[in-house]
């Protein structure tokens, strides 16, 4: 048996091929949009993906498993263990096979056996992985999003990001009765969960890439409950705000993903073309890192750092339904990951580029550039009148210690609550260290509230000054 790991590290997601080298079949589990990755592998390993699967219908990410079977003509198992509402969309499909738990999939000697583990989301499915060449008992379980390594999938994503009233405490508690059944299962079972640390799909998961049964039943806090009710009241404490994205991406995944063909590659514009793409209010994203942006940039633009937390800025600021143009600096290959990492949110709008070249360009033909004011935190401790404070943050991080008369503002809820940062007086963005309230300054201003700056060093410099918080 053959088992390679795919890790896609702005998504903090991991997906798997699984083959047979005795027939030369393969199974995908949850991919991502980038078909083509799967596809190479497998001809490296001289195997043919015949069948893909996922473990639930994902929200931080555009499933690729449409596209992998398009390109492969390979079946698709996925879950009928959902209501009627959380339904695939796509079952007409002549490749679609509907499984719950108990479905098996044989693909040559290795064998594919799906358990129902719902509370992440309802139709979730776990799958027990059997090398059929060495054992009649299963070797792992890929877990999907129920059991990470050190944490358990969040419940409360169908009430946060579907909106679904009421669901996040009555999915709790049908995770608590999952994660029991998970408790029984033989300490040596290997454990491969679909996301590592920094995914919001949990509140606190392990950067190891796998674990046990055993050790996690040792180590994982969410395994360490035998009375529900403080389970519940655990798992749904701190969970931090979705991304806006994530209810665009369960839809766009219920429903069927629309299909790429291949990751397109955008032309590259003329700088003459920026004037009239400002005037007409298109959405242009400047890539470059902060400390690039805050000291000259084209006003209008919004900057979002080509980095780690570029898909959870991307999804949680830019629109779905307008083209978006790309300042980018590093070349072709920063272009590629920067159209890659948007492609996989299902922002498929990039309809141009240009290199860093352009400012000065901009410049140069006298247009004004502008850059972002950076507050320290003496300057904001000394109370200038008028000033008004934006926190950025998650609740959770709010509560646990803010400035007295800030305004909490979650930078996922930014572009839904502008009306709620008044425009006639300077405003001051904070959030833990003066990363995502730079990106919220740098939104501001893209919106045209010229007087938004950042706090240099968020509230650990505030902290670090021995400065005064309230809880």
């Amino acid at each position: 048996m053959i088992l390679q790991r795919f890790y896609d590290d702005p998504l903090a997601q991991a997906s798997f091929l699984i083959g047979c080298q005795a027939t030369g079949e393969a199974i995908v589990v949850d991919p991502n949009r980038d078909a083509g990755q799967y596809i190479a592998a497998a001809e490296a390993e001289g195997l043919e993906i015949v069948a893909v699967t996922e473990t639930h219908i994902h929200a931080d990410f555009v499933s690729g498993t449409r596209e992998l079977s398009e390109r492969t003509g390979a079946k698709m198992y996925l879950s009928d263990a959902g209501p009627p509402e959380w339904q695939y969309g796509f079952r007409s499909d002549p490749r679609f096979v509907p499984i719950t738990g108990g479905s098996r999939i044989k693909v040559g000697n290795v064998v594919i056996e799906a358990v129902h583990t719902p509370g992440h989301t309802p139709e979730h499915l776990s799958f027990f992985v059997t090398d059929g060449a060495a054992s009649t008992e299963p070797m792992g379980i890929l877990t999907g999003d129920f059991v990470f390594v050190g944490d358990v999938g969040r419940p409360d994503l169908l009430e946060k990001a579907a909106h679904v009233s009421g669901a996040a405490d009555s999915s709790a508690r049908v995770l608590f009765r999952s994660l029991e059944w998970f408790k029984g299962l033989p300490d040596h079972l290997q454990v491969w969960p679909g996301h590592g640390a920094g995914s919001a799909c949990g509140k606190g998961i392990g950067a190891v890439p796998q674990s046990t049964v055993g050790y996690e039943r040792r180590t994982n806090w969410g395994l360490a409950f035998d009375e529900e009710e403080a389970f519940v009241t655990q798992v749904l404490l701190g969970q931090p705000e979705p991304p806006r994205y994530f209810g665009v991406m369960k839809r766009i995944n219920r429903d069927g993903p629309p299909l790429l063909g291949r990751i397109p590659a955008p032309e590259r514009i003329s700088e003459r073309r920026l004037a009239t793409l400002l005037a007409e209010g298109a959405i242009l994203v400047d890539t470059r890192a902060t400390a690039s942006y805050a000291t000259g940039f084209i006003p209008g633009m919004v900057n979002l750092p080509l980095g780690r937390s570029f898909a959870t800025y991307a999804g949680s600021l830019l629109p779905y339904d307008q083209d978006i143009y790309l300042l980018v600096e590093g070349g072709p290959a920063a272009v590629d990951q920067a159209v890659r990492t948007l492609v996989s949110i299902g922002l498929d709008r990039v309809a141009g580029y240009l290199g860093p070249e352009a400012i000065e360009i901009w410049r140069t033909a006298g247009h004004p550039v502008e850059s972002v004011d950076q507050v320290t935190v003496d300057d904001l401790s000394a109370g200038e009148r008028g000033r008004v404070v934006v926190d950025v943050r998650g609740e959770s991080e709010w509560r646990a210690g803010h400035l007295k008369g800030s305004i909490l503002v979650p930078l996922p809820e930014l572009p839904d609550r502008l009306a709620d940062i008044p425009d006639d007086r300077p405003v001051v963005l904070l959030c833990q260290t003066g990363s995502r309230s730079a990106v919220a300054a740098s939104y501001l201003r893209s919106r045209g509230r010229t007087g938004a700056s950042n706090l240099a060093g968020g509230m650990v410099g505030w902290i670090t000054a021995g400065l005064a918080v309230e809880q």
